[in-house]
């Protein structure tokens, strides 16, 4: 069927652009009543109103069948899932597809390498925990001034302490994944190793904890607040297991001795098994006064106790016959059974409770997987925030001034990347931008004079400043920015069926569709032909009137080449297709037209 069709399209696009794993579910996996029903049951609520529900039947429905899904592949219950967060991007900056891209935020356009990215300069973190979360803080820039301001704060202490700077990256330069541990943990699928790593790194805690105590900043405060040594996880897991414990938890060897004592006879039985014999065997010849009386062992009987024929008068009557041969007598007694069973499957059982006392142990960490879950984000936030520090005070950057107006005010600013990369020094430039006098700015040179580079470079700035970073820059003062839109370079899509002009297109059909609410743009319009005709006042007029705020940069290229000659403007010539099918160009092929006629063209 079409919808079929259509969501088929839809997971080729995630594996292909987004390069994630995604998979087809049955319809009926996406019931409401069961998707209800079991959201109630797994929160341990009597409404979906507890939950803040009840209003939002679709969420409903995609949270069962994910949790069911989960469930499914997981092969165990999910007790660590304990609450439901709502994401919204109204929290955020609106960062597209195409100014991820343009961008270049977390890869590069060329190589798809994260070296020479934006996330390439500003990763100096020492965690796994904290380089997710720094991708996440450059993917989601804040828009609210308070968030903003916090973060600044913060980096401003750790860029003026630099001693205490340098002590707290020590202390986290010795810290695992603590937020993968926890999740093998809860899941039952961690090993002796990695219970030993999340104990060596509840170790370190204590000394993170002590240096953000000496922090005056607010989100330094709550972060430190938000570290939970586990002093008591991290001594029963080092008082359990051994230092160096194997890989394989189903092999033994991985708990101490001392810690069970029904491990330490066993153990003790293994390495004395013929001790234990031997001392049986004399009190044996003491009690009977049977001076040949031995132990011996096969495999049909196991242990026996073997007196001659000359002596069978002596052996006392608990002694029970086993086996009669021509010479001798073999028999059994009670103790020699319970000792060749604690013999024999000692080493078995060993094993096995080694086994059970390594789940226990696991398990009781899994019971403290908020705790560890909350303390390995606050690590992964002081970590980010210490690397955002040290990048400031490596690169000279400053911290920027958040305005609750719209002007983008930057002295001496430069490119993050771009500076990084040369080998001579960058030359900064200023840049100016408001929704008053400055809503426009026009750049022009020839290529390779470094617009793109200009127009990237403020819409970097801006992203760094509302993630939390300083900025390159002598100063800067900017506005809070819910978007940054981008159309810079000429580029096609044709895995997805899209030309450079169909490309041109979308990119900036999205511009004009944000761009009212938006206060920075950052666009590179096409304007070649004729450009002794272009009335730079005329043209801020339309930019003006159309609400489009940002740098747009003039090359060369006729408006009238774009609009169509067949005297529907409502149709784009790249397709050659109606208004009804290609809505998303009418707008910008609108605009186009309407700068055109401005210039005095046809």
């Amino acid at each position: 069927s079409p919808d079929v069709v259509k969501l088929e399209q839809v997971t080729d696009f995630i594996r292909s652009r987004l390069h994630c794993s995604c998979d087809l579910l049955d319809e009926e996996c996406f019931d409401l009543s069961k998707a209800s029903a079991m959201l109630m049951k797994h929160f341990a609520v009597t409404s979906l109103s507890d939950l803040s529900l009840d209003n939002a039947p679709a969420a409903v429905s995609v949270l069962g069948a994910v949790m069911d899904y989960l469930r499914s592949v997981q092969k165990t219950e999910l007790e660590n899932i304990r609450s439901i967060d709502f994401y919204g991007d109204s929290s955020f900056m609106r960062l597209d597809v195409s100014a991820m891209r343009n961008l270049e935020i977390t890869e590069t356009m060329r190589n798809r390498e994260k070296r020479g990215s934006l996330l390439w300069v500003l990763d100096k973190t020492k965690t796994s925990m904290g380089k997710r979360m720094l991708r996440s803080w450059i993917e989601q820039p804040l828009i609210g001034i308070a968030g903003i301001t916090k973060r600044h704060n913060a980096v401003s202490e750790l860029y003026e302490n630099p001693l205490l700077r340098d002590d707290l990256i020590e202390a986290l330069s010795g810290c695992q994944d603590m937020e993968r541990l926890i999740t093998r943990i809860a899941y039952s699928t961690a090993n002796a190793r990695e219970l030993k790593a999340l104990s060596a790194t509840l170790n370190r805690m204590p000394l993170i904890k002590e240096q953000l105590g000496l922090c005056k900043s607010a989100l330094l405060g709550e972060l430190c607040s938000g570290i939970n040594p586990l002093e008591d996880i991290a001594e029963m897991i080092e008082n359990s297991i051994i230092e160096e414990p194997p890989f394989s938890v189903r092999e033994g060897g991985m708990i101490r001795d001392g810690f069970n004592e029904e491990l330490d006879s066993l153990r003790d039985i293994v390495n004395n098994g013929k001790g234990y014999i031997a001392d049986i065997q004399l009190r044996e010849q003491e009690k009977t006064g049977i001076k040949k009386l031995k132990i011996g062992y096969n495999r049909v009987f196991g242990y026996y106790i073997e007196v001659s024929n000359s002596y069978k008068e002596l052996v006392p009557e608990e002694y029970i016959r086993k086996q009669t041969l021509a010479n001798c007598e073999r028999y059994i007694t009670q103790e020699l059974k319970e000792l060749e069973s604690k013999v024999l499957g000692a080493q078995e059982r060993i094993v096995r409770l080694e086994y059970e006392i390594f789940d226990s142990v696991r398990k009781k960490t899994a019971e403290r997987l908020y705790e560890i879950q909350k303390t390995a984000s606050s690590v992964a936030a002081v970590d980010v925030l210490a690397s955002f520090a040290r990048v400031a005070s490596e690169n000279n950057y400053c911290c920027p001034v958040m305005n609750a107006g719209t002007m983008i005010d930057i002295t001496d600013g430069r490119h993050p990347v771009v500076e990084k990369m040369l080998d001579s020094p960058f030359v900064p430039n200023d840049t100016r931008l408001d929704c008053a006098d400055n809503r426009c700015a026009i750049i022009t040179g020839p290529n390779m004079a470094g617009k793109s580079t200009y127009m990237r470079q403020v819409a970097l700035i801006s992203l760094m400043a509302q993630a939390g970073s300083f900025v390159p820059a002598t100063s800067a003062e900017l506005c809070v920015v819910d978007g940054i839109y981008t159309r810079i370079g000429a580029s096609d899509d044709l895995s997805s069926g899209s030309s450079t002009f169909m490309v041109e297109m979308n990119e900036v059909a999205d511009i004009l569709k944000n761009t009212p609410t938006v206060p920075c743009t950052n666009c590179k319009y096409c304007t070649e032909g004729c450009p002794e005709k272009i009335n730079i006042p005329e043209l801020f007029k339309v930019f003006n009137r159309r609400k489009v705020y940002g740098c747009i940069e003039q090359t060369n290229k006729r408006f009238n080449e774009i609009v169509s000659e067949s005297g529907r403007p409502d149709a784009c010539i790249e397709c050659g297709q109606c208004e009804s099918v290609c809505p998303q160009h009418i707008e910008i092929i609108s605009l186009l037209s309407e700068i055109n006629k401005e210039f005095g063209g046809e």
